[in-house]
């Protein structure tokens, strides 16, 4: 069987309580150009994600929806075996993604990026 490389709605974080949780008590990562908010709960298991985007850097929401997009994507392909280890470990895990850089990134940069973070993030859970 191949493997499944989608978001689903389940995985994404929705909740503004939620979000606010992780701001006020979950750890942070930074690997540039991201700030990343995690927090690890043992209640259930899987994987959670949002991405936000500041407007005072980018004014134009073409271009916060884009840069989204880009990370959403590099995420998607990337976040396979974070997932496995997470669901093997038992835990939950909600990432949240803020892009801090003040200009339009390539794919390239934001799939390199979100290797990076990722490693990071296994280590952790390891």
């Amino acid at each position: 069987m191949a493997k499944q490389y989608t978001i689903n709605a389940s995985q994404k974080i929705k909740s503004r309580k939620i979000i606010e949780g992780l701001f006020a008590e979950g750890k942070k990562l930074t690997a540039t150009p991201y700030k990343v908010y995690y927090s690890l709960t043992a209640n259930t298991a899987g994987l959670k994600f949002g991405i936000g985007v500041s407007a005072k850097s980018f004014k134009k929401a073409v271009d916060r929806n884009k840069i989204k997009r880009l990370t959403r994507e590099a995420y998607r392909l990337q976040k396979n075996s974070l997932e496995q280890k997470v669901n093997a470990k038992a835990i939950q895990l909600d990432l949240f993604f803020i892009y801090t850089a003040r200009e339009l990134p390539v794919y390239n940069s934001v799939y390199e990026a979100m290797g990076k973070i990722i490693r990071k993030l296994e280590a952790l859970v390891l």
